[in-house]
């Protein structure tokens, strides 16, 4: 499996499990331990890494989805009793998104360069004496 097929399918499963948490009752809503804010702006950073590695070159498309996922999700908690849709949640989403699709544009552009940072060639004694 390639890289974008493997992205676009862990996208699509990230998505209906926050979907999942974002809708269900809140008593079971998963949690990892930290500040809701952080599980926010993770989740949607990591949505649009990955939708963005999916798609490359359908930038809008994915922002106008994950973005719109941001609102709508928050907006969709209105229609449970024990949730609620805040002005902040969707603020920390969208900002995660967009960081998120700013990370995968960042490494798609510098990946040689931070791909020759790992390994640099190693010289041979004999090279070490030369450049001296």
């Amino acid at each position: 499996m390639d890289l974008r097929r493997a992205a676009t399918v862990l996208a699509w499963l990230l998505l209906a499990l926050v979907a999942y948490s974002t809708l269900s009752p809140i008593g079971m809503r998963p949690r990892i331990g930290t500040s809701v804010h952080v599980e926010r702006f993770g989740a949607y950073g990591l949505i649009g890494f990955l939708f963005v590695t999916a798609c490359p070159r359908r930038l809008p498309l994915v922002l106008g989805m994950v973005l719109g996922a941001a609102v709508g999700f928050e907006l969709l908690q209105m229609l449970s009793a024990d949730r609620h849709a805040r002005m902040e949640d969707i603020a920390v989403k969208m900002a995660g998104a967009a960081c998120g699709v700013g990370a995968a544009l960042f490494a798609a552009r510098h990946w040689r360069h931070l791909r020759g940072w790992q390994s640099k060639p190693k010289l041979k004694p004999s090279q070490v004496e030369s450049s001296a």
